[in-house]
């Protein structure tokens, strides 16, 4: 069981540190904005931080469950396929708030010069 058990940590911890990786890459590639390079950056060590510390207690929350199946090898792959799932979809949030900051970080741009109300100005 003990093997099953640390088959199951290290693939998990490898999928967390992959997708952490990527936020990474990510963050440096939104980085090259002049505008919002420096927000994107930091943004991204934030949030990876974050994913990674998140994924790590999911993987070990879900690890926990493994004993409890008693199915040797073949309970590792319902748990491993869990915690994939629950990885992409904490990483596709991971990478819409990386947008939403360096969205935030661009300037707005200037709004279009509108007419003047001709009878305000007559007032």
């Amino acid at each position: 069981m003990l093997f099953h058990i640390s088959l199951y940590i290290g693939l998990g911890l490898v999928m967390v540190t992959a997708m952490a990786l990527m936020i990474l890459k990510i963050g440096k590639l939104l980085g090259d904005c002049p505008a919002s390079g420096r927000a994107a950056k930091a943004a991204a060590v934030t949030i990876a931080t974050g994913y990674g510390m998140i994924g790590f207690g999911g993987v070990a929350l879900v690890g926990s469950t493994i004993p409890l199946m008693d199915m040797g090898v073949i309970g590792v792959l319902p748990a491993l396929g869990f915690a994939a799932l629950c990885l992409g979809l904490g990483f596709g949030h991971a990478v819409a708030t990386l947008r939403a900051v360096v969205r935030e970080a661009l300037t707005p741009p200037h709004a279009a010069p509108t007419t003047p109300d001709p009878l305000a100005s007559a007032a």
